[in-house]
């Protein structure tokens, strides 16, 4: 019927399986020897897992089955029982774990949104930024996005895929650099038991995990050639080839994905294909460095003051510290800003935060080892820069 099984001769042996695997239904019989299925039932539930567990036995008493639903079971079915019928009640409780996980899943993009500031400002540049996420994330049109690091790019796909008709499927994200190529592969499309040494069991990939839902993927400049060739294919064709498998299987999936590298140099280059390349820059969405919108600064400096403070005594820049931190280019962009204010939140006494309580790179940022690119962006004369770039490296 096209469920992947795995069968279990007791108890003991089905906690084993449970905590090493996820398993989305369980079928579970009452009388068994060692632990009885309602004992076995109590220990899944022990485990906060979000399985759902269906009753099976031939003591088909109304006990048993009020036993049952009380320690959590989803539902209950007496032997002999018809095909159909269990399969009706298998489709209803994975509808269930489904709605569990997008829930849970939700949750957890709130909670990561509470504190980031990225989307904080009320800047040109940012402001043109909500008017463009507005216009696409209704498409399904892929969207690349560009910006240097700690300028949230992940938040920026997190909000086009929340404000999508997509909202209620899965957010996937594959981050392409922390994989090596086979990895990533059989992340990206899944394989078959046996297709390499190690693939001990069949896995679907993320593209079929986020089936009807978005995939992210995130430093996609860092993907090989190879792997940039079949994720082409699939670009192409909405068509997945598990690795080791000679089936294809069709996927609606929305691909957002994001650099910090230039993908037009890197195609001169001869590092990211062109056709791929022309695939993903359908619509192409900027992030502001945080040097281009020094204006949202302050209210990103409050605003995260505020999320820091929340249970400690409140703190407040002075003036003069406020200035050093303006002027300071932030080469790392919002997440340096955040980890910078959490320190000083951290590290400072009182309820005033000083120059003096400023890091040394943030006081004096052309002594410091994010000095050249801080100073790149001020030098506009080449001749300057050059000089000054000797001389720090000499320094």
């Amino acid at each position: 019927m096209g469920y992947k099984v795995t069968c279990c001769a007791s108890g003991a042996e089905t906690l084993k399986n449970m905590q090493e695997r996820d398993f989305d239904v369980v079928i579970l019989d009452i009388t068994m020897p060692g632990m009885d299925g309602i004992e076995t039932l109590r220990k899944i539930k022990d485990l906060e897992s979000t399985t759902e567990v269906i009753i099976l036995t031939g003591q088909g008493t109304i006990e048993n089955a009020v036993q049952a639903i009380k320690s959590g079971a989803y539902d209950y079915l007496t032997k002999p029982c018809r095909l159909h019928e269990l399969d009706v009640l298998l489709q209803k409780a994975l509808e269930k774990r489904q709605l569990q996980r997008e829930n849970a899943h939700l949750k957890r993009l709130v909670k990561d949104a509470q504190g980031t500031s990225i989307m904080v400002g009320n800047s040109i540049a940012i402001n043109a930024l909500y008017k463009m996420i507005h216009k696409v994330a209704p498409s399904d049109a892929i969207v690349l996005i560009q910006g240097e690091s700690g300028t949230g790019k992940e938040l920026i796909a997190q909000i086009i895929h929340q404000l999508s008709t997509r909202a209620h499927k899965p957010f996937v994200v594959v981050n392409c650099a922390t994989l090596q190529e086979t990895l990533l592969e059989s992340e990206l499309f899944g394989h078959i038991k046996g297709a390499f040494t190690g693939a001990t069991e069949s896995r679907i990939g993320l593209f079929e995990v986020a089936d009807g839902g978005t995939l992210f993927l995130d430093e996609i400049g860092e993907l090989t050639v190879n792997t940039q060739a079949k994720l082409l294919r699939v670009v192409q064709s909405g068509e997945v080839r598990r690795v080791g498998d000679n089936r294809i299987i069709t996927v609606d999936t929305r691909i957002l994905a994001a650099t910090n590298k230039n993908l037009v140099l890197e195609v001169k280059n001869g590092k990211f294909r062109e056709d791929l390349y022309f695939r993903l820059n359908v619509i192409t969405l900027s992030l502001p460095s945080l040097r281009e919108r020094q204006e949202d600064i302050p209210i990103l400096i409050d605003h995260f003051l505020d999320n820091f403070c929340q249970n400690t005594q409140k703190k407040k820049l002075l003036p003069e510290a406020m200035s050093v931190m303006m002027q300071y280019p932030w080469p790392g962009n919002i997440r340096e800003l955040k980890n910078t204010l959490e320190r000083l939140v951290v590290l400072t006494e009182g309820d005033t935060i000083s120059p003096e309580d400023l890091p040394d790179n943030i006081r004096n940022p052309l002594l410091t080892s994010g000095e050249i690119k801080g100073a790149e962006y001020f030098m506009k004369n080449k001749e300057i820069k050059h000089s000054l770039q000797r001389l720090l490296v000499y320094l």
